[in-house]
């Protein structure tokens, strides 16, 4: 039997991650992986007052460090959110606060060093073991990071791969999605998104027991239910109740009616913890509550032909 842990949206959640390290150790898996959207979403500058102080704004809130132990707590903060602290003085703050493509350089190197920091964490704890760690990137992850995976000799991305799982499963997978209404990194065409997917299964040799790890949910389904956006992307209300609808993709759901493999492992919508059968094809979205430094994790055994049993869990 092989066991595994699946997780995804962390979005940069430095906590979320080490309790997946730690989930990972707990539960003896064999297989951990991270299924796309890595990365945070915001920098918050931590700034130097004159008198040797630092003060920094989290959730419209302001937060004040009076020494450098007060300091790392306050980037730990920061960090357990998923957002990515920034020590600067006054006059960094103004040019950061003018510069679009200062600011834009500071978050492409924070959200980089973090992926280096979280490969370099996943290494000390498993690379002398048997389990195996595998860490995707998702449409709202920006290209930059993909090298910070690939540099690792143990922790592997598996976009557009066919990768062995154990010696009866095969998994491919991509963090890309149909496109949102934030146009993120990796949104592409439905049709683009079924090329992908074509491509990668034209390569697998055994697909009744194949893993669909595609960071984006089947449409129509439980696991993929979102809150309905007017064209100010404000959420739409019937009754004092949020309208919800599906926004997974029609390319995802026509591979799984049409290959009907073992297991789907999805994410992208973090509303939409669950699970689903497309035929004899269990779909799972574990779902996601990173911003509340909460992991979310479905924890799956399988063996030579089947789904033994998953459990989501939280933590």
């Amino acid at each position: 039997m092989t066991r595994m842990v699946f997780t995804t949206d962390l979005h940069g959640s430095d906590i979320c991650f080490r309790k997946l390290l730690n989930a990972g150790k707990i539960h003896k898996a064999d297989v951990i992986i991270v299924g796309g959207d890595i990365t945070g979403k915001a920098i918050v500058p931590i700034v130097e007052k004159p008198e040797g102080s630092y003060k920094a704004f989290l959730f419209n809130a302001e937060h004040t460090a009076k020494d450098k132990v007060e300091l790392k707590d306050l980037e730990k903060k920061i960090a357990s959110v998923g957002f990515y602290a920034l020590r600067v003085n006054s006059q960094e703050y103004e040019e950061l606060s003018t510069n679009k493509e200062k600011l834009d350089s500071a978050f492409k190197s924070l959200m980089t060093q973090r992926i280096k920091e979280w490969v370099s964490i996943a290494e000390q704890h498993f690379k002398n073991t048997k389990t195996k760690f595998f860490l995707m990137p998702g449409n709202d992850d920006i290209f930059d990071i993909d090298s910070a995976i690939e540099s690792s000799d143990f922790v592997v991305n598996p976009e557009g791969r066919v990768i062995m799982l154990d010696e009866h499963h095969e998994m491919v997978s991509t963090g890309y999605a149909n496109i949102t209404p934030w146009k993120c990194p990796r949104d592409i065409a439905e049709e683009e998104l079924s090329r992908k997917i074509e491509e990668m299964v034209s390569r697998v040799s055994n697909m009744a027991n194949a893993i669909f790890c595609f960071h984006v949910p089947p449409y129509d389904t439980k696991v993929d239910q979102a809150p309905k956006l007017d064209e100010n992307l404000r959420m739409i209300l019937e009754g004092g109740q949020v309208v919800m609808e599906s926004v997974g993709s029609t390319a995802v759901r026509q591979a799984i009616e049409e290959y009907q493999p073992l297991l789907g492992l999805h994410g992208h919508i973090h509303e939409s913890k669950g699970h689903e059968r497309i035929g004899r094809t269990l779909c799972l979205n574990p779902g996601s509550e990173y911003g509340e430094g909460i992991l979310h994790c479905a924890l799956v055994n399988i063996d030579e032909k089947s789904v033994r049993g998953f459990m989501l869990i939280t933590g």
